[in-house]
């Protein structure tokens, strides 16, 4: 672990302690050493002046958390191992100024990802050609990266739990790094299987950074700051595949010339095997496991709970997860928006060449603008969040505006004026993209304390199985029916959604954790 530089550790000012003291009648232990930076002995026990509130329960899945009560100088160090995978002192509550950065660089590699991703299916046509094999296998692709996830989350989920976000971070950021090289031995039409594997060790690193965005909000962001961490490490993966779908038909021209097609794929298949190194590289020096400071009082608490009562039975915690009828809606709700958005941006260049025959380099760029649109709508969505809390209004507001958005994009998508297209799929992209770090977000209010990184993953989990099955089927439809019927299609489901969403309850366990023991850190 890269050790971290003092001036990005802290922020201007003393760090925040708990507002509650114990008597200071009450001397302290002399075996316990009056520096704050010094840890305990394991073998001293809790001091007295360290007590919990009467309400809580053991269970970890409780909402209720414990109330710590810290003397001047005095610090209670869990006997347990597990003290080790926590900050030093949890009564300090403290924001740290390298937050910043590992967000940045985990957006980073995450825009990589993403973009190969797509790069792909936004030039479907010119790869079919290239490589001599059918649209469905280009596809696949696409929906490779959906089908790893299913079976890697919870192995990935426990090497998260068990050796924290540096080490998913940098394996995650490795894998990427090595399929990207991988697809440059896949340069000449008969090594189709080589660009096949270079896609599948790409989505194998995806399992590694889509759980990510909440749980590093979580671990490294103030209460204040959470839902906006969340939507900016949610906006690198839709910043990568929104340049995957304006730089591919750029780079790659729709020409015969097979040894010419060759060179342009090349150069895009290098650069992006550089930028995958060099982001490899960052994440090594950068990216730190955590704080030295709690963020906020709800991650101090989790921390404590986890050191006073450690599960590690993934099975319970499932079980936890999916007794919570909310959280559930939440999973089925969260997979259909965002199955559809995955079918849609798969098969997009296929609906705009059908329609608008030659049209490569414009259906990459209405691509383009539903993406851009939804990472302006996650990032308001984001600020709103922080600023109101009213995650089960906003929710179902740009639900619901997604399924007009789909409805008027079905409308307009025929042969007529291109830039109507234009307009309707990006008010579309801004609500149905937008929608995607607010799922993340709720899902952490509704099962806190639970690890961020498994209602995460069971959220990814639900959207690879839906995207899979509305990218084939509507794949199939617009073959035999055209592409208004296989856009109604993702209405229908668009509309269940929003229906379940209603019916979801806004129990904000979070928010009650950070309620019950107000902050005021110091900025």
């Amino acid at each position: 672990m890269v050790n971290e530089d003092s001036n990005l550790e802290e922020r201007d000012g003393t760090p925040e302690e708990f507002p509650l003291r114990a008597d200071p009648s009450i001397p302290a232990d002399p075996s316990v050493p009056a520096d704050p930076s010094v840890s305990a002995h394991p073998s001293v026990s809790v001091h007295p002046s360290v007590s919990f509130h009467p309400s809580v329960s053991a269970n970890p899945s409780s909402s209720a958390l414990p109330s710590t009560v810290v003397q001047t100088g005095d610090l209670a160090q869990p006997s347990s191992s597990s003290s080790s995978t926590s900050p030093e002192d949890l009564s300090v509550i403290k924001v740290s100024k390298r937050r910043w950065l590992v967000v940045l660089v985990f957006s980073s590699y995450s825009m990589c990802n993403a973009f190969q991703w797509i790069q792909y299916g936004s030039i479907n046509n010119i790869f079919m050609k290239f490589y001599g094999v059918n649209a469905f296998a280009i596809d696949w692709l696409s929906m490779c990266y959906m089908l790893t996830y299913i079976p890697l989350l919870l192995p990935v989920a426990w090497l998260l739990e068990k050796f924290g976000l540096r080490t998913i971070a940098l394996t995650g950021s490795a894998l990427n790094c090595l399929g990207a090289w991988v697809k440059l031995g896949s340069l000449k039409p008969h090594l189709f299987p080589v660009t096949v594997l270079g896609q599948v060790i790409c989505s194998v690193a995806q399992v590694f950074i889509l759980g990510m965005p909440s749980r590093i909000a979580s671990v490294w962001f103030g209460a204040d700051e959470v839902s906006t961490a969340c939507a900016i490490a949610v906006f690198g993966n839709q910043l990568g595949i929104a340049i995957g779908f304006l730089v591919p038909p750029v780079l790659v021209p729709n020409i015969e010339d097979k040894d010419k097609l060759a060179y342009h794929i090349s150069i895009m298949f290098y650069i992006i095997g550089g930028i995958a190194t060099l982001l490899f590289i960052l994440v090594i020096f950068v990216f730190k496991e955590k704080p030295k400071y709690a963020p906020s009082r709800a991650q101090s608490l989790s921390y404590s709970l986890a050191q006073s009562v450690p599960d590690t039975s993934y099975l319970n915690v499932i079980v936890r997860l999916f007794k919570n009828l909310n959280f559930v809606l939440l999973v089925i709700t969260y997979g259909l928006n965002a199955g559809a958005f995955y079918a849609l941006s798969t098969l997009l260049n296929r609906m705009v060449i059908l329609h608008y025959p030659g049209e490569e380099l414009n259906a990459g760029r209405i691509g383009l603008t539903i993406v851009i649109a939804g990472m302006l709508g996650a990032m308001i969505s984001g600020i709103w969040l922080d600023k109101s809390k009213t995650y089960k209004e906003t929710t179902l507001v740009v639900y619901i505006m997604t399924v007009v958005g789909m409805v008027v994009y079905t409308i307009t998508l025929k042969p007529g004026h291109l830039w109507v297209v234009f307009v309707t799929s990006g008010t579309m992209g801004f609500f149905m993209t937008g929608y995607l770090p607010l799922g993340f977000e709720f899902a952490v209010e509704l099962t806190y304390p639970e690890s961020e990184g498994m209602s995460s993953g069971l959220l990814n989990v639900s959207a690879q199985v839906f995207g899979i099955i509305f990218t084939i089927s509507q794949g199939q439809i617009i073959d035999h029916y055209g592409t208004m019927p296989g856009n109604i299609f993702l209405c229908v489901f668009l509309t269940l959604g929003a229906a379940l969403t209603a019916l979801i309850k806004a129990d904000l366990r979070r928010q009650k954790a950070n309620k019950e023991n107000p902050e005021n850190v110091c900025m």
